[in-house]
């Protein structure tokens, strides 16, 4: 199946479910259910949560509703009739409100949904079927509102599939970043702190700044300059740049008698610091690039460790160009994302082209002659790159098209990461401009745009995609030194005086714990480290290091300068080919 089938066949699963939980339980309300990346879901609102012997219940009842191989028929009727059919479900008569005056609907023997559809031909099409897990989920994702019992699913035309994808579901928990995370002591998300807001341990601090010492080079080697700017900004420039009116996420506060804003994204202050003097053709494209922290408020219901926080660090730049200059850096900033996600391991890609929803041109700022040159310079660059893509209706910000970029990691997932926004909005609100060879101001063409994500993202990705098994030019501890036991410490520390005082400084500790060798072992391959070097009498006596390599063990004695040009080349061949 491609994607439009499996999406189709999980929202007709997820009807069936519906149809069974509402067979089963008399005083449930049914909310929503739609197909989701890897399976579909339905609400519930009902008074006991889903034990595990309700969910084999449902189980056996989606069975005897497939084998009757009912039709899924659909009807247009009046919102009126809809909001008969619907009286006693409270959630379908909230959902009609914001609906036109005709409504669709699809029935199943005596089940009826409120549907836009499509659905598959019938019940009995479905040939393998597994109900995953139940949640909690406030309805409609708001904090404020009812929490419904969620139960999640998948289906396939084949059992073996459904078997594939539960290997897929094990294999995702074992890569867990959240897991992962603690187990290697990286970051913490402490409740009393806040939801959403990241405190990083120093493993996770050494990690971080290696993405972030990168990137800066990076940027100045390409012609960015470096900025930095501070954590809020007075509300009035958010009136100004429209988020007030478009963007949900903000958070304003109350500083002495006036109104601010914690900043969601630099936009408005890298504006401010180009607006700072007036700037010449001549000096076109200014780039100014920021690690800068941000603030979004996120619902409860969707916060996801690293992958969804509210404070996170965004990987930003903004590019103020001339119309003529615009093709060209963006093409500059896709080679700079495929080379840095290159460097760290992700060599695959889906590539979305988001556009303005069809029919609702009112959600969004600017003319549509505006949204049209830009949407058509954007796919350019990416047929010039020879890039695939798809078009994703409806994904645009309300300012401009975007391109977004999603990497795939080890196992096949997709993870949003850089993004490159067309803006033709910001520049005429705050009158960004500059002065053209006829001595008069032209506004500027402004892209924003992240090679990353943010780095808190990326910083989960990494950690899921390589399991916690850090490349060695990333990973936290390097090396750990394990004497055999107490008498070898002092020369267990000559060896980590003499591989660190070579150029690469490299990250090395000794374990000089009264520990039994087998525990110190242990514990360092829990902790990923990529090279563990036991030295005992042997090795003291012959100026040697046993060497255990992660993934390999034990790969035999070596001299510690042999050692020591093994992990320089692995640090100049990571760093220049990633082929690590």
């Amino acid at each position: 199946m491609n994607e439009e089938d499996k999406k189709v066949y999980w929202h007709s699963t997820a009807h069936i479910m519906a149809q069974a939980v509402k067979e089963l339980f008399l005083d449930v309300k049914l909310g929503m259910g739609p197909p989701i990346e890897d399976g579909f879901y339905y609400d519930f609102d009902i008074k006991k949560p889903f034990t595990p012997s309700d969910i084999t219940k449902i189980e056996k009842r989606m069975s005897e509703i497939i084998k009757k191989d009912l039709p899924f028929v659909r009807e247009e009727i009046s919102k009126e009739k809809a909001r008969e059919i619907f009286k006693d479900e409270k959630y379908k008569l909230e959902i009609l409100e914001d609906l036109n005056e005709s409504v669709s609907i699809y029935r199943q023997g005596d089940f009826v949904d409120l549907c836009t559809g499509p659905h598959i031909s019938s019940t009995g099409k479905i040939k393998a079927f597994k109900l995953l897990s139940v949640a909690g989920a406030y309805w409609k994702g708001d904090e404020t509102k009812p929490m419904l019992q969620r139960i999640y699913g998948v289906s396939y035309e084949d059992k073996k599939d459904i078997e594939n994808h539960l290997k897929r579901i094990e294999e995702a928990k074992q890569r867990d970043h959240r897991k992962l995370g603690k187990e290697l002591d990286l970051y913490s998300i402490f409740e009393e702190g806040g939801a959403g807001l990241v405190c990083w341990h120093p493993k996770g601090v050494i990690i971080k700044d290696i993405i972030e010492d990168f990137w800066k080079r990076e940027h100045l080697k390409r012609g960015y300059k470096l900025v930095s700017t501070p954590h809020i900004a007075k509300a009035n420039l958010w009136r100004i740049s429209g988020h007030y009116d478009y963007y949900e996420h903000m958070t304003t506060l109350k500083w002495g008698t006036e109104d601010y804003v914690l900043k969601p994204m630099n936009c408005i202050y890298h504006i401010l610091i180009y607006n700072s003097r007036t700037h010449s053709y001549k000096e076109l494209p200014i780039r100014y690039a920021e690690l800068g922290t941000v603030y979004r408020y996120e619902k409860s219901g969707v916060l996801h460790g690293l992958l969804r926080p509210r404070g996170f660090t965004q990987d930003d730049a903004h590019i103020f160009c001339q119309e003529d200059q615009v093709a060209d850096e963006l093409t500059g900033v896709l080679e700079l994302s495929h080379y840095m996600l290159n460097v760290f391991g992700f060599n695959k890609y889906q590539i979305d082209l988001s556009v303005r929803e069809p029919g609702a041109e009112e959600k969004y700022a600017g003319s549509n002659e505006d949204w049209e040159r830009a949407e058509k310079v954007l796919a350019e660059v990416l047929k010039r790159k020879k890039l695939n893509y798809k078009r994703a209706e409806g994904e645009a910000v309300f300012y401009g098209p975007k391109i977004d970029i999603k990497l795939v990691d080890a196992i096949g997932r997709s993870w949003q990461g850089p993004t490159i926004q067309f803006d033709f909005n910001l520049p005429q609100r705050f009158s960004v401009t500059y002065i053209g060879e006829d001595n008069k101001p032209h506004y500027v063409i402004m892209i924003h745009r992240t090679v990353l994500g943010s780095l808190e993202r990326f910083f989960g990705c990494l950690i899921e995609h390589y399991k916690g098994a850090f490349p060695f030019w990333l990973a936290p501890v390097q090396i750990i030194v394990t004497p055999i036991s107490e008498r070898f410490n002092k020369y267990a520390e000559e060896i980590a005086d003499k591989i660190c005082l070579t150029s690469d400084k490299f990250r090395i500790i000794v374990d000089k714990r009264d520990a039994k060798i087998g525990l110190k072992i242990r514990e360092a391959s829990i902790d990923k480290i990529p090279y563990i070097l036991i030295v005992g009498e042997k090795e003291t006596k012959n100026n040697t290091v046993s060497v255990r390599e992660r993934g390999k063990g034990d790969i035999g004695s070596f001299k510690v300068e042999k050692f020591i040009d093994i992990v320089k080349g692995l640090m100049v061949h990571s760093k220049m080919t990633n082929n690590q």
